[in-house]
């Protein structure tokens, strides 16, 4: 199966290296990092790493992801794997995330945290919080039973493209599993590791972003009923 992973990154120079050397290669068709918009060395630090290097200048998450899978039509993989460029998800754990989706043909597994070890401080109160409420909201609207919206996930490049996504911002990942949810896809969950991030997030770091992206979060589960 061809597999390829888009690592969306702004300003992770002093990460995204240690990602990328951490992706088992021998099962790894193509590395893409979709630069958004950094004012650091992440493109040249990611380039040097071997990665393919997309420029999104239209700042968010989701625009980064949508930049890759763009790039992907073109490469028509098999499989998709979704990486933060922040170092708090280990990428080894890569071969396990994809065996649901070859072996048991599965259309997408959602990396969780919650069912993994969790370095302390690796995630916030508010983020813990959040996930609750969110996955907890997706059960009683959506009738699917997720613990976590973790970005770490792979799925088949066929149903990601049925998907037909549309967030820019930070309702991305909970937009993909509740959209997975009423097309009836085969979806599960494997856990998976997490420790503190490299540097500061830009999201869970502030109060802003954290307000911010759990009102996207909230208002993209009900914009879907």
């Amino acid at each position: 199966m061809k597999i390829i992973v888009i690592i969306p990154a702004f300003n992770e120079a002093k990460s995204i290296d240690k990602v990328i050397a951490e992706i088992p290669q021998d099962i790894v068709d193509e590395v893409v990092v979709v630069n958004n918009n950094s004012s650091d060395e992440t493109s040249k630090v990611a380039k040097r790493a071997g990665a393919t290097v997309l420029d999104e200048l239209q700042q968010g998450y989701g625009f980064a992801c949508l930049k890759g899978i763009e790039y992907a039509k073109k490469q028509k993989p098999d499989i998709v794997v979704f990486l933060d460029a922040d170092y708090s998800d280990y990428p080894e754990e890569m071969r396990e995330l994809i065996k649901p989706i070859i072996e048991q043909n599965y259309d997408m597994v959602i990396g969780s945290r919650a069912l993994g070890e969790r370095q302390a401080g690796s995630m916030t109160i508010p983020q813990i919080f959040g996930n609750w409420l969110a996955t907890n909201l997706l059960k009683l609207f959506y009738g699917v039973h997720y613990t976590d919206l973790g970005p770490f996930r792979a799925i088949k490049f066929n149903s990601l493209l049925a998907l037909n996504m549309q967030d820019t911002t930070y309702g991305w990942t909970v937009e993909m599993q509740l959209k997975a949810a009423k097309m009836k896809m085969r979806t599960t969950e494997m856990a998976v590791n997490y420790r503190r991030r490299v540097g500061k997030s830009k999201i869970s770091g502030t109060v802003k972003g954290t307000v911010l992206a759990g009102y996207k979060i909230i208002t993209t589960i009900f914009k879907y009923l």
